[in-house]
């Protein structure tokens, strides 16, 4: 191959997205890419000139295996919007001039929908000034909001910490001879895919949570406290999912309702935090009922000692699919999985045009969302393969080994 091979990271950070770094290293080293740079702090770091070349950092088997198993992004992330091409053609300048001083051929950005945008614009870019250089999306996103794809690499841990840590909440909630309200508030701004998987605690040994609210439909405050209300006359203890960006019906996030701190990333998305206090002030200055709130934030997305082994793996796959893809020519495309079968479960890679993808959320289909406040089986059989099997860590003194970020980025 002709070239040097670049790969960042940008947006949340999942417990696996290491993994497909791992995959796009590994994939190039193994197909004899010379040098192979990572972006410190993702596009914005590379406007900056900061980036590290990677050939001597991970060079051993257990630098990998360190690395696969290492939650948070590793070369550092970042939020920055890229300006459209036409309203700023010097920005793009900047960065292609970075990639051609590095003899850079293929780029790769590890990311959900806003990292997309940002390959869909360099790959047009690319086009419109005849550079070679090849533009390949690899998917993450603990959200699972993204297009074409069967579910996103990330989401499937985010899930399994989930559905275990509402199994350990429920446990907790029903010792008492009185009843308790715990309303556990998990991420997801537009889409409840992640608080569709706390349905997964109900089993044999557990009795599952009691409500799930996704943002997908109308939250009715009112409703809510009547619910609560008539299932507490039952002296049960309940436990309630509820997404951090559930809405009104007049679209305003509940969270809006309270007192909370506003701040704007440069997509416009606002900073999600305060849905689960609301709610349990709301129960107790209303019912009189002692209420807990629980936000896992950032919880969910860097619990790799509950690391799916069946997502460490596809997260890893999918990074090696995109070098692949890259070095057979394509360009401006998104390594996507395709289910191709439930029992057993089975997924394989493929790419699809970056177009189809970027800027588009995948919400959960509204018939698996059910009118009682909850969700359908077919939603849980969907979910329930992506949390199978685990990947230990690497454990040291007594605690999980992780590959730090910091010593990357110092040394760069």
């Amino acid at each position: 191959m002709n070239g040097n091979v670049i790969v960042g990271q940008s947006g949340g950070p999942t417990a696996v997205i290491n993994s497909s770094l791992a995959g796009v290293f590994k994939t190039a080293k193994d197909r004899g890419a010379k040098k192979i740079y990572g972006m410190i702090h993702g596009i914005k770091g590379l406007l900056d000139n900061q980036y590290v070349d990677l050939s001597n950092k991970l060079n051993t088997t257990m630098a990998i295996d360190l690395l696969k198993r290492t939650p948070s992004s590793y070369l550092g992330s970042c939020r920055y919007k890229l300006p459209e091409i036409k309203n700023d053609t010097a920005t793009y300048d900047k960065i292609f001039k970075v990639l051609n001083d590095l003899d850079i051929k293929y780029f790769f950005y590890i990311g959900g929908n806003d990292s997309m945008d940002t390959i869909k614009k360099l790959s047009d870019y690319a086009i419109l000034t005849g550079s070679d250089i090849k533009f390949i999306g690899v998917p993450k996103t603990i959200d699972n909001d993204l297009a074409i794809t069967d579910h996103t690499p990330g989401f499937g841990s985010a899930a399994k910490f989930i559905a275990a840590t509402m199994k350990e909440i429920i446990r907790d909630g029903v010792v008492y001879d009185y009843p308790t309200i715990t309303v556990v508030e998990i991420m997801g701004r537009n889409a409840g895919w992640l608080t569709a998987a706390a349905a997964l605690a109900k089993s044999d040994d557990c009795e599952g949570v009691d409500l799930i609210y996704l943002p997908e439909k109308p939250f009715d405050v009112d409703k809510f406290l009547k619910k609560i209300k008539a299932i507490s006359d039952t002296g049960k203890s309940i436990v309630v999912a509820v997404s951090e960006g559930i809405k009104t019906a007049d679209g305003k996030f509940v969270f809006e309702l309270g007192e909370h701190a506003e701040f704007v990333d440069a997509f416009g998305h606002k900073q999600m935090s305060g849905t689960a206090k609301f709610l349990t002030n709301k129960i107790t200055m209303t019912l009189g009922l002692k209420a807990r709130a629980i936000e896992l934030s950032t919880l969910q997305r860097c619990a790799a000692h509950m690391t799916s082994r069946t997502d460490i793996t596809e997260a890893y796959n999918v990074g090696g699919a995109a070098v692949k893809a890259a070095f057979e020519g394509e360009s401006g495309k998104v390594v996507v999985l395709k289910r191709v079968s439930d029992d057993p479960y089975m997924c394989i890679t493929a790419t699809d045009d970056v177009a189809k993808i970027a800027n588009i959320e995948k919400k959960v289909p509204l018939e698996w969302i059910t009118d009682d406040d909850y969700v359908t089986e077919d939603l849980i059989h969907y979910i329930r393969p992506l949390i199978q099997a685990e990947l230990s860590p690497i454990m040291v003194d007594g605690l999980p080994r992780h590959l730090k970020v910091e010593d990357c980025i110092k040394e760069s």
